[in-house]
C-alpha cells in the first residue's frame, strides 16, 4: 500500500494536543492544500480565517459548545462560503450576483467548504499533525460571524483544529458502515443500507467496548440522539442575514 493510501485509511480525529505550535511553514503548505482543491465553475467560493491567537480560539471554543479539542489546538481554520469575493468579480463585469440567494448556491458553497476541509486536513496529517472537523460553530453563527467580521454573502460552514497530537493519549481508527452498504453497483441499495446499519450498531458497540468506553452510545441510538431534532436551529436565520436564500429563483 502506498503512502498516500495508508494515510488516508488511517485518518482519526485528534482530540488531544501537546501544545506545540505548528510550524508557519508547514501552516502555509497547508493552507496552499486547502486553496488548490476544486470549486465548482472554478468560482472559488471558499475563503479560510485562519485562528492562531489563543483567547479568539478559546471565544471559538466556547461557541462551539465548550469543545476542549478546539481550545487546545494551534490553529483554528474557520472554512467561509465565499460569495463576496464573486460580488466583487461581478463588480467589473457590471452584472448582479444572484446565486447566493439560490438552493443551488447554498449546496454549491457547502459541498467546496466539504472538499476544501478535506484537502487542508489530509495536507496537516501528511506533515504529521493532527486535525478535528468542527460543525459545532454552526451553534451560534452570528458570534463566528461577528468575531471574524464576515460581510454579507459570506458564511463559517465549519472549521478544522490543527494542532501536534499527543501521542501519550491512545486513539484508534473508528470503523465505518460494511463497504458494500456504502458503495453500491449501479443503483442504490436500500436493502444492503439497512442491512449495514444493524452490522454496523453491533461493530461499533464492540469497538467501544475495546477501549474500555462502555457509556458511548451506539450508533443507532447517537444518530437518533442528534437528528430527532434541529439540533443548531439559528442557521437559517443567520444565512438569510448573511444575504443567503433557498430558492430556486432569485
Amino acid at each position: 500500500m502506498n503512502p498516500t493510501l495508508e494515510q488516508i485509511l488511517n485518518r482519526r480525529s485528534i482530540r488531544n494536543f501537546t501544545g506545540e505550535s505548528v510550524k508557519a511553514d508547514d501552516l502555509k503548505l497547508i493552507l496552499q492544500a486547502a486553496q488548490q482543491a476544486p470549486t465548482s465553475i472554478n468560482g472559488q467560493q471558499v475563503s479560510l480565517v485562519v485562528t492562531r491567537d489563543k483567547s479568539k480560539i478559546k471565544q471559538i471554543a466556547e461557541i462551539a459548545g465548550g469543545q476542549p479539542q478546539v481550545a487546545t489546538a494551534d490553529v483554528f481554520v474557520t472554512v467561509v462560503i465565499d460569495y463576496h469575493r464573486a460580488q466583487a468579480a461581478m463588480a467589473e463585469t457590471g452584472e448582479d450576483m444572484v446565486i447566493s440567494r439560490s438552493a443551488e448556491g447554498i449546496l454549491v458553497g457547502s459541498v467546496d467548504a466539504g472538499i476544501a476541509v478535506n484537502a487542508l486536513q489530509t495536507a496537516a496529517e501528511s506533515l504529521g499533525y493532527g486535525t478535528t472537523t468542527i460543525g459545532g460553530i454552526r451553534s451560534n453563527p452570528q458570534a463566528m460571524i461577528d468575531l471574524l467580521e464576515l460581510p454579507q454573502n459570506t458564511y463559517p460552514a465549519l472549521g478544522s483544529t490543527i494542532g501536534v497530537p499527543d501521542n501519550a493519549v491512545p486513539s484508534a481508527v473508528k470503523p465505518r458502515v460494511a463497504l458494500e452498504s456504502f458503495a453500491m453497483d449501479e443503483v442504490y441499495d436500500a436493502q444492503k443500507v439497512a442491512q449495514g446499519v444493524k452490522q454496523y450498531d453491533l461493530d461499533l458497540r464492540k469497538w467501544w467496548d475495546s477501549l474500555g468506553l462502555t457509556e458511548m452510545p451506539s450508533y443507532t441510538a447517537q444518530t437518533a440522539q442528534f437528528y430527532n431534532k434541529v439540533y443548531f436551529p439559528k442557521v437559517a436565520q443567520s444565512l438569510e442575514q448573511q444575504g443567503f436564500v433557498f430558492s430556486d429563483e432569485a
